[in-house]
């Protein structure tokens, strides 16, 4: 039996587990849908006999046995910075800053002349997704500590004066987990 996992669920909790290992999966559906299907591709989601998830509800379908393979799944996105503009990015009421200048610091007074601070960028960043661009990887396990591939999160924009270009960048996007159900 296959199962998905998602990335951003297991970045945050999810017990670690590896090859060889039993597990207890709860199961949000049987039926993988549209999104899940876009991006894993008609071939690919036709593998796939179950979708994990830990966060939404309490399932009562699960799925247990000993995981036999673990494949890492990797996809493109394309990373394009957009000028920050009031009501996108930005708070409604704010104004925008003169060309060249930064957006004002946003500052919370710790007492004693004391400050923590921090300043937006300039530019949001648009993430969209390249269609037909997953690709497995075998791994040990999920979340390791082994240090999976991942992709190179986004640069500062300190000194541009105009928006870096779009670039395209391999991102994880989650898991195939074949269990042998016993």
């Amino acid at each position: 039996m296959r199962v998905w996992l998602t990335e951003w669920e297991w970045a945050c909790c999810g017990d670690a587990f590896a090859v060889g290992d039993d597990v207890d999966l709860s199961v949000a559906t049987r039926v993988p849908g549209p999104p899940l299907a876009a991006l894993l591709g008609p071939t690919l989601v036709a593998t796939v006999d179950a979708v994990e998830s830990h966060h939404e509800d309490e399932f009562t379908d699960r799925v247990r046995g000993r995981v036999v393979a673990v494949h890492a799944v990797m996809h493109e996105l394309t990373e394009r910075r957009i000028l920050r503009r009031p009501g996108h990015g930005a708070p409604l009421d704010a104004e925008m800053p003169a060309d060249g200048e930064e957006w004002p610091m946003i500052r919370r007074d710790l007492g004693g002349g004391v400050f923590a601070g921090t300043r937006p960028s300039r530019y949001v960043i648009e993430v969209v997704p390249i269609t037909d661009t997953a690709s497995l990887e075998a791994v040990d396990g999920v979340r390791l500590a082994s240090g999976e591939a991942r992709a190179a999160g986004p640069s500062g924009d300190a000194g541009h004066a105009d928006p870096p270009g779009e670039r395209t960048v391999r991102s994880p996007a989650g898991w195939l987990v074949d269990i042998e159900v016993g």
